[in-house]
């Protein structure tokens, strides 16, 4: 089982996706930046980490969603994912193709990788309410 970890990055009750590149494992899908987890980091260490190296900025972990773990067959993963907003820089994608800002009432129209998918929907009823309310505070 491999630990990775994921940023649900929020602005003005959007969430952001990231396309991987042609050479990935799940190449031209999307997913939520993030990567393993080192056995010398805790998952929120490794989420702040794996952000500035793929957008290049640095952002505030604020909740923790339920973690999944996905069996890609040649694979396992255990996914922890993170409710993230932006704390300073602009992004700057240094390992994906392309960035979106998504409603989250539109996530099925993306398509995802299949953890991230997985993860959304065992999570839908949260992300929503997590989503409405950045909304109000925004």
């Amino acid at each position: 089982m491999i630990d990775v970890c994921c940023a649900i990055i929020l602005k003005d009750a959007k969430i952001l996706a990231v396309q991987r590149g042609p050479e990935s494992s799940h190449p031209y899908q999307w997913e939520f930046p993030g990567g393993k987890i080192y056995p010398d980091e805790t998952a929120q260490q490794c989420i702040q980490r794996e952000i500035v190296e793929e957008l290049s900025v640095k952002v505030t972990v604020l909740s923790q969603i339920e973690s999944i773990e996905f069996d890609y067959g040649s694979k396992q993963i255990r996914l922890a994912a993170f409710i993230c907003e932006i704390v300073s820089g602009e992004i700057f994608l240094t390992e994906h193709l392309a960035e979106q800002w998504f409603s989250f009432d539109n996530w099925q129209t993306i398509d995802w990788s299949h953890a991230d998918r997985e993860l959304i929907i065992q999570n839908q009823e949260s992300l929503r309410l997590i989503v409405q309310e950045n909304m109000k505070n925004g």
